[in-house]
């Protein structure tokens, strides 16, 4: 048990704002987030020299309104620092060759996406593929020689389908898997690079993706000889339960499976040594609440056998140490990601983890922290420090930051951040973190936003206020409103037993645990209780949702991408897995429980006006979940209000959609709550 505490967290940020202008601004506005530019995927050189990292930033100019990132670099000590890559597209996913003379990277920048690469001290971006169809990641082979990726060719005829108007599909039928590709990092004669399919197998090759982030993977062995990849039997998000590991030779193609059991392997890496490959294994059966653990393949041998448990059974596997005896891994800890060093024998050690802030990443989408040689490339950041990209040395030290993204331009006030605990009912133990109002008075109550997080199985960090996303935090804090962000049961950091605390109990304990915040925060004469909102996104948005159906204590309510209705929701979501695993079966088997956990049974006793905002293309939680709870709302004269959003999958994509967003957000609550 962590004692109850209040720790406070304090800094300066210094923020990006429009054309660079030197000037300072009086209020934080959901407009000066849109300012800010996220920092990721940061990667060192293999001589340890140089770092480069991306920068997004939204463009929001007359017709226009995406985002654009693109790759900056510097030297390992942040000195020498310039932007690599210019133009309208995007470029992503910088990894340098072996001999650090080049940064290969992603891009649509022809039009289709393609890899190229760019010398480290500038010049013109080199085409390395000519690809039509899907493409995802990439590696570089030990010797610079050769670049394995993952795609698929565009199927002959889907075009000309599409302008006949015969573009239907059948659902599970001909799924468009991902091969194992090659191609040699230099031109040949005729200037071209002939990608080689290395072997042809039925199923599909996993990378990366908005789901599955770090759950896929391919690994080059030492030698260059061998690739390493996790695969399915088809894509889609649902199928990563189905992950197995399989080793090929990249010459004859001739592939062999390492790890097939009744759970999911992934992530596989080879130690530098070429002795073995660790690589991560789910419990038996695999289930979206996440239960993994690190697992050591003998190439010698052929035998498996796992390493020791870690304290969230959720562990990243960033990379090996170069002399073969360690592994590098990221995992929650509270509110913050921490690194561990695991060796061979014997139990994980916190390897780093900072004085303030947390590593940047969240659970669902992975730690940003990648391993290149004796140095970690990683992002980090604080509740009033905005993300910059930092070099951490595995021989110690402490982390040099190499990027100014968002640090040379003017300040803007933002309220003070406690990390702070509290008991629930039944007596655990609940974290999580109250920001106050800009220039807040000691002993002045003041209204309270309850923020509510998705997953169920994220977590609030101890991250950036100031960012672009679903909730405004900052704007709410300089317009005098104290936020909380808790991590009830069913979060990660907190332990396995922890995350499983809401497993077949959504709206149960992890209800009590937000009441109980809530509660806290008045307590300490901060609250005003009659000024209370809850917003959410996603799981957020249904706990949002299930909130006002069962207490009328809140004046506001902020509904983002939310469930209503579980049992509709189990068939139309493309995870069809999920909520049979939180439910222990689908719902036809536990109608009772479905329907006892459904916002929609109880809507009958809100009394909140609501705001719904929904991304019309959400397959995750289809748009559908919205409008049901809508049009109850509606019959029943509750004051509410639902914004589809087109083109916007589960989370904001474009500028004007993530602005309009916050902005109704913050408008809708200071409505009702002044």
């Amino acid at each position: 048990m962590r004692a109850l505490a209040i720790r406070l967290l304090t800094s300066t940020v210094l923020l990006a704002l429009p054309g660079g202008a030197l000037r300072a601004q009086a209020q934080w506005t959901p407009r000066l987030s849109m300012d800010i530019q996220p920092v990721g995927e940061a990667v060192c050189s293999f001589d340890g020299r140089w770092a480069a990292w991306t920068q997004r930033s939204a463009v929001l100019d007359g017709e226009n309104s995406r985002y654009l990132t693109q790759i900056w670099m510097a030297r390992a000590d942040g000195s020498s620092r310039r932007q690599l890559t210019r133009g309208d597209r995007s470029a992503t996913s910088p990894a340098f060759s072996p001999d650090s003379r080049f940064v290969y990277f992603h891009s649509a920048r022809s039009g289709q996406p393609n890899l190229w690469r760019i010398g480290v001290d500038g010049g013109e971006a080199e085409k390395l593929t000519d690809w039509k169809g899907e493409l995802d990641s990439f590696l570089i082979s030990p010797d610079g020689q050769r670049i394995a990726f993952t795609g698929a060719r565009e199927p002959a005829g889907r075009e000309q389908a599409k302008r006949e108007k015969r573009d239907f599909r059948v659902l599970d039928e001909n799924p468009l898997n991902h091969s194992l590709w090659v191609i040699p990092a230099e031109a040949g004669p005729d200037g071209k690079r002939a990608a080689r399919q290395v072997f042809d197998a039925p199923y599909h090759v996993l990378a990366p993706s908005a789901y599955s982030r770090y759950i896929g993977g391919l690994d080059w062995s030492p030698d260059g000889r061998r690739i390493v990849f996790t695969h399915l039997p088809r894509p889609g998000v649902g199928g990563w339960k189905k992950a197995d590991i399989s080793e090929v030779e990249v010459e004859s193609g001739q592939a062999r499976v390492l790890a097939a059991t009744n759970g999911a392997e992934f992530q596989p890496r080879y130690s530098p040594d070429g002795r073995y490959i660790a690589y991560l294994e789910t419990s038996d059966p695999p289930l979206t609440l996440r239960d993994y653990r690190l697992v050591l393949y003998s190439r010698a041998s052929g035998q498996t056998r796992p390493l020791a448990e870690t304290f969230d059974r959720w562990p990243q596997l960033v990379g090996w140490w170069p002399d073969s005896t360690r592994l590098l891994l990221a995992e929650m800890k509270g509110a913050r990601s921490v690194l561990y060093s695991m060796p061979v024998d014997g139990p994980p050690r916190a390897f780093y983890e900072p004085a303030r802030g947390t590593i940047g990443g969240i659970p669902l989408s992975g730690v940003a922290a990648r391993l290149t040689g004796a140095k970690v490339g990683l992002v980090m950041e604080s509740p009033q420090e905005a993300p910059e990209a930092y070099v951490l040395d595995l021989g110690g030290g402490p982390p040099a930051r190499v990027s100014r993204a968002n640090l040379d331009l003017a300040k803007a006030p933002l309220g003070e951040t406690r990390r702070m605990s509290w008991k629930a009912r039944d007596g655990w133990e609940i974290e999580g973190m109250l920001t106050l109002p800009a220039g807040y008075q000691p002993g002045r109550r003041v209204p309270l936003v309850l923020n509510v997080h998705g997953g169920p199985a994220a977590a609030f960090t101890e991250g950036f206020i100031g960012g672009t996303g679903s909730f405004p935090e900052a704007a709410f804090n300089a317009r005098g409103y104290a936020t909380l962000r808790p991590n009830p049961r069913g979060s990660s950091g907190y332990g396995q037993k922890f995350r499983f605390g809401n497993r077949q109990d959504w709206g149960g304990g992890d209800f009590q645990d937000l009441m109980a915040g809530v509660d806290h925060v008045i307590s300490l004469g901060i609250a005003d209780v009659d000024r209370l909102a809850v917003t959410g996104w996603s799981y957020g948005g249904f706990m949002t949702a299930w909130t006002v159906t069962q207490t009328t204590r809140f004046k506001a309510a902020v509904m983002g991408a939310g469930i209503s209705n579980l049992w509709s929701m189990a068939g139309v979501s493309d995870v069809p897995e999920f909520l049979p695993d939180w439910f222990g079966g689908p719902p036809w088997e536990r109608f009772d429980l479905y329907r006892s956990r459904s916002p929609l049974s109880f809507v009958q006793a809100v009394k909140t006006p609501t705001l719904i905002l929904h991304g019309e293309m959400d397959e995750r939680v289809p748009v559908g979940q919205g409008y049901e709870f809508y049009h109850a709302l509606k019959r029943l004269n509750v004051p509410a209000r639902m914004v589809v959003y087109p083109r916007m999958p589960h989370g904001p994509t474009e500028p004007q959609f993530a602005l309009d967003v916050m902005e109704r957000t913050l408008n809708w609550v200071e409505r009702w709550t002044r």
